[in-house]
């Protein structure tokens, strides 16, 4: 009876059965098409830097590496250098990430750890993540007839009695950094908690019942179980927010102030290398193109830089918390 009922079974096509041949061409095609996909990907990255190194060579061959460190940038005479906007975007985005990485954690808890009803967290994760279907013309204008006002009377006061502290030497008269930096934490922010929900998702419930059955209280569970199970997606989630918050144009070019210099306080207005692409592009000389796609250049490889070293920590953690499990 026992073999009769695997004969049935063989012979009425069920998982059971061995792939049949299209299965195998299928599975061919498919991987087939994988890398091709692949592959075009590669070869279109490097036909852009290909396309912007050929038209940034001349001013790459003028000014070399000194372009990365001059702090002057004046068409008339034919000096650029691109330090400040460096300095802006790294600042910018790094204050950004810091405040976007910290509430998108902590809103990746709150969604998924049982603080609230299963559909009212639905409805709170999807509201946040229509916050990155929002264009960032928008953004802009929303923080310069509503965050810098609401920011200005904060920052004369902190400049008024912290003004011996770097970060607030500069009280805010218009676009600065710290504006900026807010409306970039939250256009990334969609990004950090969205990857940051999905990983904790991913997480068995079993591993949090294990860490109650040693006696560990809610908090516990979270911050030392669920948080470092689940920290190898929380990091992929910050690499990509940085790597947004990189090359973010037009709310920064809006809110930043574009002022070609080098401050740690947050209310100075800063430039960062997008908006400076974003803003001498349409009026642009030949020269001047030149050494803009020469900042261009700059910023892919920041932003290389950025996601190698990420994926690199993000493996690292990974290595590191398996080898302690």
């Amino acid at each position: 009876m026992v073999s009769h009922l695997f004969d049935h079974i063989d012979r009425s096509g069920s998982v059971t059965a061995p792939p049949s041949g299209g299965d195998y061409a299928f599975d061919r095609g498919f991987r087939g098409i994988a890398w091709m996909s692949a592959a075009i990907i590669l070869a279109l990255v490097a036909y852009i830097i290909i396309e912007i190194g050929g038209k940034a060579l001349p001013a790459m061959t003028q000014y070399g590496f000194g372009f990365l460190t001059s702090t002057t940038w004046n068409v008339q005479e034919s000096q650029f250098g691109i330090l400040p906007e460096i300095w802006g975007t790294l600042y910018s985005s790094l204050l950004a990430l810091l405040l976007g990485g910290i509430f998108g954690v902590v809103i990746a808890i709150f969604l998924t750890q049982d603080f609230l009803p299963a559909r009212l967290a639905v409805v709170f994760r999807t509201i946040i993540e229509l916050l990155a279907a929002i264009p960032s013309v928008v953004f802009g204008l929303w923080g310069i007839y509503v965050l810098i006002p609401l920011l200005r009377p904060v920052a004369d006061w902190l400049n008024g009695e912290l003004d011996f502290i770097p970060f607030f030497s500069t009280s805010l008269s218009g676009p600065g950094l710290a504006p900026a930096a807010l409306v970039l934490a939250i256009m990334i922010l969609p990004t950090i908690a969205a990857i940051s929900v999905d990983a904790l998702r991913q997480i068995p419930y079993k591993v949090k019942e294990a860490a109650y059955g040693m006696g560990t209280t809610r908090w516990e569970a979270i911050l030392k179980v669920m948080l470092p199970t689940a920290g190898s997606g929380i990091l992929a989630a910050l690499v990509l927010g940085f790597g947004r918050a990189l090359g973010e144009t037009m709310a920064l070019a809006m809110l930043i102030g574009n002022s070609n210099q080098i401050s740690a306080s947050l209310f100075a207005p800063a430039n960062t290398l997008a908006a400076l692409l974003a803003s001498s592009f349409p009026e642009a000389g030949e020269v001047e193109v030149q050494a803009l796609m020469y900042a261009a250049l700059a910023l892919l490889a920041i932003t290389l830089i950025v996601n190698v070293v990420g994926l690199a920590v993000m493996k690292f953690a990974t290595r590191k918390f398996e080898a302690e499990r």
